[in-house]
């Protein structure tokens, strides 16, 4: 993290324009926010924000005319922004804020600039930089923002229960940047979150997944849904996923806290990929263990077909927390199906055949589907992972082999439905079906090549027992 006393990244010719038109309107103007927490934490930022004590609009217009460019102003939320030189730059008016129990939107009014520091969510992103032509750069740091990047701190600038009361999804952004930054809670932080965490209703579920997804890509996901769950927020935004949590004892029987294992295969997968599909896939893949599992006293918990239930969960999942419905969901649900097939190749034979199979069912996304499977061994039996991993390295062999040999990844048998029903002059009915059948079974087994020729010929001697007659 860098020092206070670095220079501050004014050199973008742009500040020093913003400083010259505030002055000659005798306003002042500040850099505030997201563009300052992240010089000094040394990230990449393209993003800012330019509170004006007057007017951010008038400024921002008269900034357009001097560089020519276009500004969008927004009336309804007193905000303008134009882009110049790569950078995106917004301007509003300094101001307070009220609210009324009911509603995310605030009563404003005009306000001095630690008015506008005291009303953004936490001190991290309420510190600011003066664009004065006596002090340009001051840092301006009324509530402890520096202090609490340095403490690795997530901490409201005034009462945490109004902040929270005030905008709801405020919560969620305080568990975010917990997750992407690696800080923690300041314990008022958290137990002001516990106490408000049923204002979350009020907040819309668009709102909400973008935050969540946030959380999902952060670096270490667990660190955010370990503290979504501790505040109680989890329950209330993802109750199928707050149900993994526990452990249930018969005798000397327990099974492990899914909720726990979730979290370590979602960290596993965010190590090596930074897809957000397959880390949904992680969150998702033992998603129906609550509603499966059963008690056997010979083996003990059992959780028999929670792929299958699982894979019929996600698309009423992805409908209620507002993701996209087509590919991803699609990719997601045959990632949740397919998650133990691997590891059931790794514990048998790895025979030919049933590698062909994971290879038709997978497809293109037999590799992400690898990865999915290897993050899901997190038991804390070395040699056990290191057996599994081993024979997955196996599993992987055999598909390379089978993939140059066969080409069975995404194939179409050879003998299609309108061949079948132009070779024997029939209409759809239930043999062509079972043909069909029997001929993609007979190649994913290995007992005819994936070959139009030899497919035709098991086609014609299916139909022969079967009664069909060619046509003539």
């Amino acid at each position: 993290m860098k020092s206070p006393d670095a220079p501050a990244p004014l050199s973008l010719p742009v500040f020093r324009q913003i400083s010259r038109i505030a002055a000659r309107r005798g306003e002042d103007a500040f850099v505030v926010g997201g563009y300052v927490r992240d010089f000094y934490l040394e990230r990449p930022s393209t993003d800012i924000d330019v509170v004006v004590v007057g007017s951010g609009v008038a400024v921002a217009e008269e900034l357009g005319r001097e560089l020519r460019t276009k500004v969008s102003v927004y009336k309804t939320f007193g905000t303008a922004m134009l882009r110049t030189r790569g950078v995106e730059v917004e301007f509003v008016g300094a101001r307070k804020e009220s609210y009324a129990s009911d509603s995310r939107k605030p009563q404003v009014e005009a306000g001095t600039i630690e008015d506008d520091q005291r009303r953004r969510d936490f001190t991290i992103n309420a510190m600011a930089w003066s664009l004065g032509e006596e002090d340009f750069g001051r840092l301006v740091d009324p509530f402890g923002g520096m202090e609490d990047l340095r403490d690795g701190i997530i901490r409201t600038p005034c009462d945490p229960d109004v902040t929270f009361s005030d905008d709801p999804l405020r919560m969620m952004r305080a568990v975010r940047f917990a997750a992407q930054l690696g800080f923690s809670l300041y314990p008022e932080t958290f137990e002001a979150i516990a106490r408000n965490r049923e204002r979350i209703r009020i907040v819309s579920r668009e709102r909400i997944i973008v935050e969540l997804n946030k959380i999902v890509l952060s670096p270490v996901p667990s660190v955010g849904f370990d503290l979504l769950e501790r505040t109680g927020l989890l329950e209330l935004i993802f109750p199928e996923m707050h149900r993994l949590k526990g452990v249930e004892r018969r005798g000397q029987h327990a099974h492990k806290d899914n909720f726990c294992h979730t979290l370590k295969v979602l960290d596993n997968v965010a190590a090596v990929s930074d897809d957000l599909w397959l880390r949904w896939a992680a969150v998702l893949h033992d998603i129906a263990k609550p509603l499966t599992k059963a008690y056997d006293p010979k083996v003990g918990w059992t959780f028999h077909s929670h792929e299958t239930l699982g894979s019929k969960m996600v698309p009423a999942i992805f409908r209620q927390l507002k993701l996209p419905l087509g590919e991803p969901m699609k990719f997601v649900q045959k990632m949740v199906f397919l998650h133990l097939r691997p590891i059931i190749l790794s514990e048998d034979m790895v025979t030919d055949s049933a590698v062909r199979r994971l290879l038709f069912e997978a497809g293109d996304d037999v590799e992400r589907l690898m990865t999915l499977c290897e993050a899901d061994i997190t038991s804390g039996n070395d040699a056990k992972v290191k057996r599994y991993l081993k024979n997955f390295e196996l599993v992987r062999r055999k598909m390379k082999d089978l993939e140059e040999r066969d080409r069975i990844r995404n194939f179409q048998p050879p003998i299609t439905g309108e061949v079948i029903m132009r070779t024997y002059g029939i209409a759809p009915c239930r043999e062509i079906g079972q043909i069909k059948e029997v001929v993609k079974n007979a190649i994913l087994d290995g007992e005819i090549p994936n070959e139009y020729e030899a497919a035709y010929a098991l086609m014609e001697r299916l139909a022969a027992e079967m009664g069909l007659v060619k046509a003539e």
